[in-house]
């Protein structure tokens, strides 16, 4: 596969350039998201690009778009991305890009979590609760939750850190209806995707969603969809509570940097040859244990 760190769409007008996605615009009503290779953790983008890795995600987020399409619309048009942009540029968008609607995206990442891991296991320790959300007593790492919880958070710049807001702060955001529809549509799909993953062999302990609003105020499933970049993905035949599973996703990569030492803060640092190497194998295991 082609490896792509930064892309550079000629024909169209660049609207926005996040972590790993460039956005592009088309016309009043659509958009061209070009996914590239970069990676990022702990909101710093890393020197380093993973090769195939957009492509993968691509090809995941399509996967899960049409099979949660009856649970919620997504932002999806359908249209061949290299039909928007210059014949030269075609090679950068192959496999890699999506047409989608202009919409307005709300300010909340939607995150579900439906096992105790991560800064909810932290936090668990430390008071007993997630997101300020109490929890049984006695629970252990990579416990499975009695339900699964929706602890949103505020979106972060490049090079920012995303910050945890409980519910009531979320409707002074969104309002209370918006605020609810978000909340049940994230953990209806949680669900259903979490469900249809089990008999695939991988556990989604927790993922994150993004919604928009259409010209009338439909809800409207964004940006991506339950990837190894969004998610936490488990291997189900490795899982043991009490100990922390290994990933098909850049936990990996957050593992490896935390043992390097480096600070957290940018410029990241650059990844061996043999991390992009695993980590390139953990997105492939995941797209081919998902979708076929």
């Amino acid at each position: 596969m082609n490896t792509l760190f930064e892309s550079s769409i000629q024909s169209l007008p660049l609207l926005h350039k996040g972590k790993v996605r460039d956005i592009y615009g088309i016309d009043d009503q659509r958009m061209l998201i070009v996914t590239t290779d970069r990676l990022s953790a702990f909101d710093v983008v890393l020197p380093t690009p993973i090769p195939g890795k957009g492509q993968i995600l691509t090809a995941v987020a399509d996967f899960w778009f049409a099979k949660l399409a009856h649970i919620m619309p997504n932002q999806l048009t359908g249209d061949a991305p290299e039909s928007v942009v210059a014949p030269a540029e075609r090679d950068q968008v192959a496999g890699r890009a999506i047409v989608v609607k202009r919409l307005k995206a709300l300010p909340v990442e939607a995150i579900v979590r439906g096992y105790l891991v991560g800064s909810g296991w932290s936090e668990y320790k430390q008071n007993g609760k997630v997101c300020g959300i109490p929890l049984p007593d006695n629970m252990q790492l990579a416990d499975r939750l009695p339900v699964p919880l929706f602890t949103p958070s505020t979106k972060a710049a490049i090079g920012e850190h995303d910050e945890n807001i409980d519910f009531e702060r979320c409707q002074a955001l969104l309002g209370n209806d918006i605020a609810a529809q978000v909340r049940d549509a994230s953990i209806a799909l949680y669900t259903a995707a979490a469900e249809f993953a089990l008999t695939r062999g991988i556990i989604i302990a927790d993922t994150k969603f993004e919604f928009g609003l259409d010209a009338k105020g439909k809800l409207t499933l964004i940006d991506e969809v339950l990837t190894p970049d969004s998610s936490r993905f488990w291997p189900l035949d490795q899982y043991r509570v009490g100990e922390n599973p290994p990933s098909y996703d850049k936990q990996y990569v957050r593992d490896w940097l935390t043992a390097s030492g480096w600070n957290k803060q940018a410029p990241g640092p650059e990844l061996p040859p043999e991390i992009v190497a695993r980590t390139a194998e953990k997105y492939h295991e995941a797209l081919r244990l998902l979708t076929t």
